[in-house]
């Protein structure tokens, strides 16, 4: 039986300009699971990520054809609310960026905006989102306390359980780990496993070995081509294109 799908891609062009910053790219992501996406940089992993929640429109001139379905509907279409696609299509930076509020008022943020919850079924969310990211027992005491003075793995704990609160259904991460140190990185990597019952995650590294540890599928990028997708264990263990071979094993990028 097939699994579902829950984004679907087709001939997706995309220009910054002239430059064609994406070629004809296709790819079917599976609901509840964590793909990777790998290749050097500027090959267009980033962007490509950045497409399936329209982040890229805040950019002057820019040019998008093709087709992107989420949940069987076409994101790309001129009319579709941002507000409502970003919500259920929410983005964890490379960098943590949590608001210079509380802990309580950083995750409180969203639901009140999309007018989710208020009094204590607002706390229920803030207690449920910090519990889902394994921050509860550490903060539960320090709800008040300003988000800029947690660690830089908390911080991006919090910015995770941000967005957990107004319960988007894809989690897209754009080298969550890249200012954290290994074992932080372990710790995120594993709230991942546990979140992707819930949610499906999009990951962006240049880890390789986080790509091979953390993801159930992995997408190569290679000048703005996806070069090959599949499997993460097929990927890493018996890649059908030669590029791909060599980019994991370090030969190139």
């Amino acid at each position: 039986m097939e699994k579902e799908k829950i984004i679907k891609v087709e001939s997706l062009d995309f220009f910054y300009g002239k430059f064609q910053a994406l070629i004809n790219v296709n790819l079917r992501v599976e609901k509840n699971q964590i793909t990777a996406l790998i290749g050097p940089s500027g090959c267009g992993k980033s962007t490509f990520l950045r497409c399936l929640n329209r982040m890229n429109d805040l950019i002057d001139g820019i040019r998008i054809s093709g087709s992107i379905q989420i949940e069987g509907k076409e994101i790309l279409d001129s009319q579709i609310d941002l507000v409502t696609l970003r919500k259920k299509v929410g983005m964890v930076f490379q960098r943590p960026n949590p608001f210079p509020l509380s802990v309580f008022e950083n995750i409180a943020f969203g639901p009140r905006v999309h007018r989710l919850a208020r009094g204590e079924e607002l706390e229920s969310i803030v207690r449920h989102s910090l519990e889902s990211v394994l921050l509860w027992d550490e903060l539960k005491d320090t709800l008040n306390k300003n988000a800029l003075s947690l660690t830089l793995e908390q911080q991006q704990r919090l910015c995770i359980a941000r967005l957990v609160a107004v319960k988007p259904e894809v989690l897209l991460m754009d080298e969550p780990c890249s200012t954290l140190d290994p074992m932080a990185t372990l710790k995120i990597e594993e709230l991942m496993r546990i979140l992707k019952k819930d949610f499906t995650i999009l990951i962006v590294t240049h880890n390789m070995q986080q790509a091979a540890r953390v993801s159930d599928f992995t997408g190569f990028f290679l000048m703005g081509e996806l070069i090959e997708f599949d499997a993460t264990s097929s990927i890493f263990t018996a890649p059908g294109d030669k590029r791909t071979e060599e980019y994991i094993t370090g030969r190139f990028g």
